[in-house]
């Protein structure tokens, strides 16, 4: 079982993709770590040996931000612009977007379940 930054990584996936599972490295990351330590592209966790997955982890370690480190940077950095008050801060702390997309007839997945309105008649968008 390789656990890289606390990480239990699939055992029968390729090496490039199963770098994914930690939170903070994408196909491009892991690509480049797969460069880096000269990792063929069709070798499988289960394949690596310990010296291998000691490289991998103190590469990661010393070059990215991962997991646990990278989601509290992630939410200090909501509480910063919500203490301040700026208007990104208000959207977040009203659950809504915060980079200027429209909410009139999307933004579904941030809002959260419609809820229906009794007795309210929508009125058509006027030309």
């Amino acid at each position: 079982m390789a656990r890289i930054a606390g990480v239990n990584i699939p055992q029968n996936k390729i090496v490039q993709v199963g770098l994914t599972y930690i939170h903070g490295i994408g196909d491009n990351f892991s690509k480049r770590i797969c460069k880096d330590l000269e990792i063929p592209k069709e070798k499988r966790v289960n394949e690596l040996s310990d010296e291998l997955i000691l490289k991998i982890r103190e590469y990661i370690d010393k070059n990215f931000t991962v997991e646990g480190d990278l989601r509290r940077e992630t939410s200090l950095s909501i509480k910063r612009l919500i203490d301040l008050a700026c208007y990104r801060g208000s959207r977040h702390k009203k659950k809504l977007p915060a980079r200027g997309q429209r909410t009139r007839c999307n933004a579904r997945t941030r809002k959260g379940k419609a809820i229906a309105i009794a007795g309210k008649k929508l009125t058509p968008l006027k030309k």
